[in-house]
């Protein structure tokens, strides 16, 4: 008997650009019916490599064979064509569009008036999508527009973008990246439900846990080179973790006992509104002191990034005080913000933590580039950038592109620790973390997680705002949880449990 093909074949594909090789003679086989996760660092290749295979880059080298056939996937629109669809990290969705806009773009659902004038039927498009989502558990209402919603929310559109055509081949790029707990788990029942159904998925990820949970076989890429394939049952995540990053990695979080000092933050009854008027923060009220992680724990969309947006400037308030150091930063502009001792790192890296179009050295010196020793009698010193960049490149490990090279080509999670360097070098007494290694490997996590520690000893407030449970237990000294836009529960992080922490997230009175 014949031996079925393999629904996708990736034979010696090699792809530079510029001097970097984002992927090295990689050769993979994925199985119809499977889910096969690609593991690795940031900037391993992963997301290059399905890229060629969504038809957005062609290999400089190497074949691509989809159900045995040799292809020369050129376009997205071609991959289309062979029933391959991809949600990529980054989404790509037009923002003053609605989903339904989005999701049926390029495939409009056209009628004709009289017989004679076409039209694009919304209407029809809007409850096919309504009864997708519903049919998915991806609940979205389809005529708002994209710009007004969560990132959770766009997350969806972009999976049922890829439903709605129908494709057979999924690829998804750090699908979980923008997703509460619960939501994660709801996402990884719908990629069982969808592989039971004969679809073939092909999950890129740094999240082992997630691997162990739904992956039948795992491929581990390391610095563009394929380093191992693992059925994922009989594999633990510590040797996914050493084989990724190339050295043993640690799970847990060292951390001395703090040392808290002066209050740094002190957030006064604040209340914040939406774009509809409607109130997102109510009346919430806390404290951070120097050498202190206060952390946010909170179900997407309860109103903690609205309060570190508020902290930072991005955000009006519409009543209470905010004290940095005891000097009252309410009415401030976010420069004067920055300059009065506020780091942030946003939770949406591209819209506003870098300028994509701009170089890596240009980016790492954003927040101070009017200063010496970048600009000089108003004339800016390109040396200066040059130099600044180099140093952070290398002292925080930054991937994947040259000091002249553009951000908007390095990996989401090199973007990250971009961001991280530049904000830490300002050395500021309040330092704002929100979602900080969303999209990040195991080993960037680490590092991440060791450098807001080592902040904290400095120190330094740190506020941290994040989805991850996991994250807020390892790192927190002091826990928060907000439900609704009021600040429900805040105790120190010692005497808080997950189960507790989760429980208060989802809505239980704390006593």
């Amino acid at each position: 008997m014949e031996k079925e093909p393999y629904i996708v074949e990736m034979r010696h594909i090699t792809k530079r650009f510029g001097p970097v090789t984002a992927n090295d003679d990689v050769s993979i086989q994925v199985k119809k019916g499977e889910i096969y996760a690609l593991l690795g660092e940031n900037g391993a290749g992963k997301s290059t490599l399905m890229s060629m295979l969504f038809g957005m880059y062609e290999p400089d080298e190497g074949e691509i064979y989809i159900r045995g056939k040799q292809v020369r996937i050129q376009s997205p629109n071609h991959a289309a064509r062979l029933n391959i669809g991809m949600v990529h990290q980054h989404f790509k969705l037009v923002q003053n569009y609605t989903i339904t806009e989005n999701i049926v773009l390029g495939i409009e659902p056209v009628r004709r008036k009289l017989g004679i004038f076409p039209y694009v039927d919304l209407r029809s498009a809007n409850e096919k999508v309504r009864a997708l989502s519903k049919e998915y558990g991806l609940e979205v209402e389809p005529e708002d527009v994209i710009e007004n919603i969560s990132v959770s929310t766009q997350q969806r559109v972009e999976i049922l973008k890829m439903l709605y055509r129908n494709a057979e081949i999924l690829i998804f790029d750090e699908p979980t990246a923008v997703l509460t707990p619960q939501e994660i788990e709801f996402l990884l029942d719908i990629l069982r439900s969808l592989r039971d159904g004969g679809k073939t998925i092909i999950l890129i990820t740094h999240k082992l846990e997630e691997i162990k949970k739904v992956a039948d076989r795992c491929a581990i890429l390391c610095r563009g080179k394929l380093v191992a394939v693992r059925d994922v049952a009989t594999t633990s995540t510590s040797e996914m973790a050493n084989l990724m990053v190339g050295r043993e990695v640690s799970f847990t979080v060292d951390k001395k006992k703090p040392q808290f000092g002066d209050v740094v933050l002190d957030v006064q009854d604040l209340c914040v509104k939406n774009r509809d008027k409607f109130d997102v923060v109510k009346h919430v009220s806390f404290q951070v002191h120097a050498g202190e992680i206060f952390a946010i724990a909170g179900v997407a969309g309860n109103g903690q990034g609205e309060v570190a947006d508020a902290v930072a400037g991005l955000t009006k308030t519409c009543g209470g005080r905010l004290l940095l150091q005891g000097k009252d930063i309410t009415h401030m502009d976010v420069r004067e913000r920055t300059e009065a001792g506020i780091s942030y790192i946003p939770e949406d890296r591209q819209t506003y933590g870098l300028i994509l179009d701009f170089s890596l050295g240009e980016n790492l010196a954003l927040k101070r580039y009017y200063q010496e020793p970048f600009c000089k009698k108003g004339i800016l010193q390109p040396k200066a950038f040059t130099e600044n960049g180099e140093r952070l490149i290398e002292q925080y490990d930054i991937r994947g592109q040259s000091v002249d090279g553009p951000v908007r080509s390095m990996s989401g999670g090199n973007q990250q620790k971009a961001i991280i360097a530049r904000e830490i070098e300002l050395e500021s007494p309040l330092m704002i973390f929100v979602q900080p290694t969303r999209g990040l490997d195991i080993g960037a996590i680490e590092t991440i997680h060791k450098r807001m520690i080592e902040e904290r000893d400095k120190g330094k407030a740190v506020l941290l705002v994040s989805l991850e449970l996991e994250e807020i237990m390892n790192c927190a000294d002091t826990i928060g949880v907000m439900y609704n836009g009021e600040m429900t529960k805040i105790a120190d992080a010692g005497t808080l449990t997950t189960h507790e922490v989760g429980a208060f997230m989802m809505g239980v009175k704390a006593e």
